[in-house]
């Protein structure tokens, strides 16, 4: 797994330790590291790379610097026989689609120059590896590691910060930790034999506006406090902004890989109530 402080990278390592049947291997590595050259990837079933949030707003170094690592592992990967599984961000459907769900065979046309730079690197990878996989996954969130988003939502909120949320941006929140479960289930199935290679898609279940999103963490958080008889009175607000783009939809279908490994959704409202919950707990050990 690349980028150790990632919080895709973090879940997988808790979910590795429950079991007996991964052996995870956590390497920080970059495209002009020399990490990845001193690794004999042919010890390994797979390497895995997290996805790149943040597309929106991303600057083109910092995808170029993504797609450079991606190029570095294409022919390491194909000599040693070691699949690639990639993990994309929705946001590579720059303008989402309005017409329902979106669907593993439909494939990203963006028009910034960097959301096309990740396309062509995906072309590559489906031509030139067998063993791969691409999955494109909703907005994710955890409770640590970079990019997991919901410690800063309830650090400001109890700080009594006011939060934004995007009232016409339409997202699957994804719980990282069912992100880590089912790479898991699925890398085993394919060790094992499945033929099975490809995109897949993995969200939240029931698709909300990232307004709501935050809102619903805020009303959760107030609850979990009342219970434990906290204060409540300076929780920050949540104020609805609009997207740059207007009206976008980015739910994926994910059907593909419930059929075909048996991974489902996760109802992300348990899933986010369940790591406030945690938060707090840590907060308050913190605190003693």
């Amino acid at each position: 797994m690349l980028d150790p402080a990632h919080c895709l990278a973090l879940a997988l390592a808790a979910e590795a330790e429950e079991r007996l049947d991964i052996d995870l291997t956590l390497l920080d590595a970059t495209a002009a590291s020399p990490a990845l050259e001193e690794v004999e990837l042919s010890d390994f079933a797979a390497v895995i790379v997290p996805p790149l949030a943040h597309l929106d707003t991303s600057d083109s170094c910092m995808v170029e610097a993504h797609a450079q690592q991606l190029e570095a592992l294409l022919e390491p990967c194909r000599a040693a026989n070691t699949a690639l599984v990639w993990c994309v961000s929705d946001e590579i459907y720059e303008f989402g689609y309005d017409k329902g769900a979106i669907e593993e065979s439909l494939i990203p046309s963006p028009e910034s120059p960097w959301r096309r730079r990740l396309v062509a690197i995906g072309d590559r990878i489906r031509a030139e590896l067998t063993q791969h996989l691409i999955i494109r996954v909703g907005p994710l969130f955890g409770l640590k590691g970079r990019e997991a988003r919901l410690p800063d939502i309830l650090e400001a909120l109890v700080a009594g910060t006011e939060v934004t949320g995007e009232e016409d941006l339409f997202i699957g929140p994804t719980p990282v930790d069912a992100l880590a479960r089912g790479l898991c289930g699925m890398l085993l199935q394919l060790d094992n034999g499945a033929d099975a290679w490809g995109p897949y898609h993995l969200s939240g279940i029931e698709p909300v506006s990232d307004y709501m999103f935050v809102s619903t963490l805020r009303s959760q958080l107030i609850q979990l406090l009342e219970q434990r008889g906290e204060p409540v009175g300076s929780v920050g607000e949540v104020t609805a902004v609009a997207h740059p783009q207007g009206l976008v939809r980015r739910v994926l279908n994910c059907r593909h890989m419930l059929g075909t490994f048996g991974v489902h959704q996760k109802p992300w409202r348990l899933e986010a109530e369940r790591m406030i919950e945690r938060w707090l707990d840590l907060r308050l050990e913190q605190s003693r």
